[in-house]
């Protein structure tokens, strides 16, 4: 396989010698995982003397290898996946920028071997890893260093549980509290429902006494129209018998007047020889031949001046 960096062709077949895959003085910014993991059997890589700056996550994934030379370089970082290389016994990382290690270094349980000279590293992490001038002192290196990312591993992993405890107790508080929060919503919703219901209550007893009230007054001016109607009968009843008594009196009056001028006129004018008196005349003679036939009383008054008397004729 090739892979071009920085206009060179590399050609990986041409680097690899029995287990061991030399990609060192290659002048390489990146690693060719990709290709690389073709190579199963090439368990050892060198990628010393290049200009690599990181790793890429993927370099995880070479799970292979067993011996990795990555001195002088320019590392400033290695990839948490680092931690996936669990066959990995020997690491260089000789003169590189490194200041940390990732704590997934502890997984490494097989690796025997680990020189981190000449690098910026933090001082409680190079006096652990200490000096690597010889087999011995580079083995030293390799188990301390393992010991101690152990220790870290344990503290981010009981950090890593104290976060996760706090954030499920914030995520159960939360919970809590929007329980609540459902609560009182569904309490508010209940008592504007009571309420709502309260007012509708209200206004329809309202209502039913509007409506009684009216039913009422209806019945009432139902129950007194028959009497005012009574009433307005009784009073036109006489009303009307005193006019029609005033019509018969106005009538016997002119029937009167009538007669009594019928009679002068027969008994006083020439007319009393015409056939149209002679009824009239045999009518008075004969009133007057009665009344003078009457009993005549004399009455003294009481009122009038002594000798003058009423004369009534009964």
């Amino acid at each position: 396989m090739d892979r071009m960096n920085k206009g060179k062709v590399v050609n990986l077949r041409d680097k690899i010698s029995d287990n061991e895959m030399d990609l060192s003085l290659c002048n390489l910014t990146d690693v060719p995982v990709k290709e690389l993991a073709a190579f199963p059997k090439a368990t050892r890589l060198d990628l010393s003397c290049n200009n690599l700056t990181t790793l890429p996550p993927e370099f995880g994934s070479l799970g292979h290898l067993v011996k990795l030379d990555l001195s002088k370089n320019q590392l400033v970082s290695l990839p948490v996946e680092l931690g996936r290389l669990v066959s990995l016994q020997h690491l260089d990382l000789y003169n590189n920028k490194l200041t940390s290690l990732p704590t997934s270094m502890s997984q490494l349980r097989n690796l025997k071997w680990l020189d981190l000279k000449d690098n910026p590293l933090e001082p409680t992490l190079a006096k652990v890893a200490g000096d690597c001038l010889d087999e011995k002192q580079c083995k030293q290196c390799a188990f301390r260093v393992l010991q101690h990312m152990k220790v870290l591993q344990v503290e981010v992993d009981k950090e890593r549980e104290r976060r996760l405890l706090k954030e499920r107790e914030q995520e159960k508080k939360k919970e809590a509290q929007q329980r609540a929060k459902e609560a009182r919503e569904r309490e508010a919703r209940k008592r504007e429902k009571a309420e709502e219901k309260e007012r509708k209550r209200r206004e329809y007893d309202a209502q039913r006494a509007a409506r009684a009230v009216q039913e009422q007054k209806v019945k009432e001016e139902k129950s007194a129209e028959p009497e005012q109607a009574h009433t307005v009968v009784e009073k036109a009843v006489p009303k009307t018998k005193r006019s029609l008594l005033a019509v018969l009196l106005k009538l016997l009056l002119l029937l009167l007047l009538g007669v009594s001028a019928a009679v002068a006129i027969c008994q006083l004018t020439d007319l009393r020889r015409e056939e149209a008196c002679t009824p009239l005349n045999v009518l008075f003679e004969r009133a007057l031949t009665w009344a003078q036939g009457q009993e005549v009383r004399v009455l003294p008054s009481r009122t009038l001046p002594e000798g003058v008397v009423f004369s009534v004729l009964i």
